[in-house]
């Protein structure tokens, strides 16, 4: 307990490193930039309000702190009146809420709603991930496609480490870096696979479904390793069981052989 990792490490207990490269924010914890390009929406009138109010989510769930309605009406693109009437809806609605200052934040009525997202797979897949961090002693998750980037999708972490790595539900990065990325890339057919910008090569594709299991390092995150196998589920998005941890005793085939044992279990708990 007596060891410090970086400016994460406390000296009576677990040293935590936050796991969110969550674009557009700038981090400085070590965290590689990650950039997306948003897909072109449908502007026509019978959708121009409901997408603003999506962006509108989208960038209170992506900024810092609480934000006033001006810099809202900014980052939208649009009149602080046309703000102002998004914002009494998603407020009605309890996705956003005003604090006394006026400032703007997410609701926690979202946080209900969140719970919704493949609600049967995260019941399936929690006892697993439990075991999962056990056994390895690190933090197990799961990774789902989302258009070109991958979203953790629920997570567990080890109690008994001296050094563990948050990975929060809802964290995504593109699916062109880290073991879950490259886990489900390896299960996307060839036309969803050459549609995506910084897609593999198909020669590193199939040594990862040959070898079962596909690893990172430094790609998400500096001084992250991180070992994922392929979930393919039907009626859900492709995805990943992944483990994410900063050193370990445990080799890759080892970590990969026990996250491949665990997904035909996955499986079976959704039947």
């Amino acid at each position: 307990m007596n060891e410090r990792l970086g400016a994460f490490a406390e000296s009576r207990k677990p040293a935590r490193i936050a796991h969110h490269p969550q674009p557009p924010i700038v981090r400085e914890n070590g965290a590689i930039m990650v950039t997306h390009s948003e897909p072109q929406r449908d502007t026509s009138s019978h959708a121009q309000t409901l997408s603003r109010g999506i962006v509108a989510i989208e960038i209170l769930a992506a900024s810092p702190h609480p934000l006033s309605i001006d810099e809202l009406a900014a980052e939208l693109g649009v009149h602080r009146s046309v703000a102002y009437r998004i914002l009494r809806t998603l407020e009605d609605h309890g996705i956003v809420q005003r604090s006394e200052s006026g400032l703007l934040a997410l609701g926690p009525r979202l946080a209900t709603l969140a719970r919704g997202v493949y609600r049967d797979l995260q019941t399936a897949a929690l006892p697993e991930l439990t075991a999962i961090t056990q056994d390895l002693g690190m933090t197990a998750f799961i990774a789902v496609l989302d258009r070109a980037e991958c979203i953790t999708l629920t997570s567990v972490e080890p109690q008994q480490t001296h050094a563990t790595v948050a990975q929060r539900p809802g964290t995504k990065h593109s699916l062109a870096v880290g073991a879950p990325g490259l886990a489900i890339q390896s299960i996307l057919g060839a036309d969803a696979t050459a549609r995506l910008t910084d897609a593999r090569s198909p020669a590193e594709l199939q040594e990862i479904r040959t070898r079962g299991y596909a690893t990172s390092h430094n790609e998400v995150i500096a001084g992250l390793h991180s070992v994922a196998v392929p979930l393919s589920i039907p009626a859900h998005s492709p995805g990943a069981l992944a483990v994410v941890y900063v050193a370990t005793t445990h080799d890759d085939q080892e970590i990969g052989t026990r996250l491949a044992a665990s997904v035909p279990r996955i499986i079976n708990a959704l039947r």
